[in-house]
């Protein structure tokens, strides 16, 4: 059966309801340590990362003394991170590059020109740094439940973000981060859809056809 007309802008509203202002799994403690995380959660747990987070900023604790390491001396704290070598170089640019915690950008220009950051993260920084919304995070757990609602037609997080983007107002773009908690609780990739509260309008749950777009 082909999906039905959905007004995604109401059909969403429960979902922006159950995480309104949820915190992001990183247990950052300043923006610092949150452009970090950020940088080391790629294709990585927030688990993971926050666990190694304690003993890494102990030894760096600001972006100073991040600026003034070498990639090396980061190794031994980073070491459970997939691709820690790189992310290491990575980090240790960025630092070189912003020098200290009261330079760190948040403008979205600013923070996509920064070594290890995509739009994904960027919105993330933006979005607990309590600034204004300039795009939707899209991150693996929302590229799994967008296409599963049906809100979406393709699977690349970019032009995801841009039909997110097109299909919600500005004032419900948190609704990627909220898909987001969604997807880490219940909509995981084995989904317990009875107790999901987008149920109704769920392509993969209702059996509809999502019809792609030209």
């Amino acid at each position: 059966m082909k999906q039905p007309a959905i007004n995604w802008p109401e059909a969403i509203k429960p979902l922006l309801k159950k995480y309104k202002n949820a915190k992001h799994p990183l247990e950052s403690k300043n923006r610092y340590q949150l452009l970090v995380m950020v940088v080391l959660s790629a294709q990585t747990t927030d688990a993971i990362v926050n666990t190694i987070a304690p003993e890494l900023f102990k030894a760096f604790p600001d972006m100073q003394a991040l600026s003034n390491a070498t990639p090396e001396l980061l190794f031994p704290y980073i070491a459970k991170v997939r691709s820690f070598r790189q992310k290491a170089t990575r980090l240790i640019a960025m630092a070189q590059e912003i020098k200290t915690n009261s330079r760190i950008p948040l403008e979205m220009d600013e923070l996509v020109e920064l070594p290890g950051i995509g739009r994904k993260s960027a919105n993330v920084i933006r979005r607990e740094s309590k600034q204004k919304p300039e795009g939707v995070v899209v991150d693996l757990h929302v590229v799994r439940v967008a296409t599963r609602l049906g809100i979406v037609t393709t699977d690349k997080p970019e032009k995801m973000e841009e039909q997110l983007m097109e299909t919600l107002p500005e004032e419900q773009w948190d609704a990627g981060m909220s898909m987001s908690f969604l997807g880490r609780e219940i909509c995981r990739p084995q989904p317990e859809c009875p107790i999901c509260p987008m149920k109704k309008v769920c392509a993969y749950y209702n059996k509809w056809k999502v019809v792609k777009k030209r």
